[in-house]
């Protein structure tokens, strides 16, 4: 059997249920990677978010299956003790830590677009806080001493926008403030690292379609395309596995800390590193949003797919 990029490589993807965290960790598992998926939904148990269609042990089974090894550990990363136990297990088990992939989130349900900051229930804002910024700090806190004890290491943190798409406000203050953090977070956490040699990154992919959205749109991944009709820039949208692809590739690049501390999307690494969405197409969406959507450039979707 031929090796794969990441043989031996030994993965935490922190927020791993569904999404963009589950398609990264089955795609670092497909690369050959050991990857611990953590989430708060489990056969057993649901998160706030609400959802019993998609829990940790799936995700851990679709590792297994793309070929690597995956672990479903469940974990609430705004308790720091839940945190510990999982890195605790991962440091008997194998002794190292390699990637590290803060995708922490499920605050959707929180969001309420067009209202101002002080509309907003307090609880509310800080709630998707906590789920954005807080538990990525907690998750990194507990677990980097453990990726640091070897160079090499990567650190993830997923996001909504890159630091250009996100000097536009984000329609509501608390969304704003969560989907910066964890670029600021990147950035901040590559200078802390680049002397040891790790890397940390933020990545986001464009319009993402995740289960939730899909079932907003009343759609299925297979005739995603009908919702286009209902909202035009759906076009431009792009299954998981597309930021999957991109952060496997970041994870197996050796030259990977040219990388160090900037903000990336799936679109501008499917650029360099040539891998494509389960179409065969490469959508670009932050172009497009920048160019067509707030643009308003005369346009197809399709011109940057």
């Amino acid at each position: 059997m031929a090796p794969t990029p990441l043989n031996g490589k030994i993965a935490l993807v922190a927020g791993a249920t569904r999404g963009a965290g589950r398609a990264i960790a089955v795609q670092l598992g497909a690369g050959g990677a050991t990857v611990y998926a953590t989430g708060r939904t489990t056969g057993e148990k649901l998160s706030e978010v609400g959802r019993s269609t998609e829990t940790i042990e799936q995700t851990a089974e679709l590792i297994t299956a793309a070929g690597g090894k995956g672990i479903a550990s469940q974990a609430d990363h705004l308790d720091r003790d839940q945190v510990r136990e999982v890195v605790d297990r991962i440091e008997r088990d194998h002794g190292r830590l390699d990637i590290l992939v803060n995708n922490l989130w499920g605050g959707e349900h929180l969001v309420e677009f067009g209202k101002k900051m002080w509309e907003t229930e307090l609880d509310r804002g800080l709630r998707m806080l906590e789920l954005s910024v807080k538990s990525h700090i907690i998750t990194s806190s507990i677990a980097l001493p453990l990726l640091v004890r070897n160079r090499g290491g990567l650190v993830v943190e997923v996001t909504d926008g890159t630091a250009e798409s996100n000097k536009n406000f984000r329609e509501n203050f608390y969304y704003d403030l969560a989907k910066n953090g964890p670029i600021r977070m990147a950035f901040n956490l590559g200078e802390d690292l680049k002397d040891m040699g790790c890397t940390a990154v933020s990545v986001t992919p464009g319009f993402l379609r995740s289960e939730q959205m899909l079932d907003t749109f009343g759609v299925t991944e297979e005739n995603w395309r009908d919702a286009i009709a209902k909202s035009p820039h759906f076009a431009i949208s792009e299954s998981p596995l597309f930021v999957g692809r991109a952060v496997a590739e970041l994870a197996a690049d050796p030259d990977r800390l040219r990388w160090n501390g900037q903000s990336l999307s799936s679109g501008q690494l499917a650029k360099v590193y040539g891998f494509t969405d389960a179409d065969g197409s490469r959508p670009d969406a932050w172009t497009y949003i920048s160019e067509v959507a707030l643009g308003g450039a005369d346009r197809s979707a399709e011109e940057y797919r």
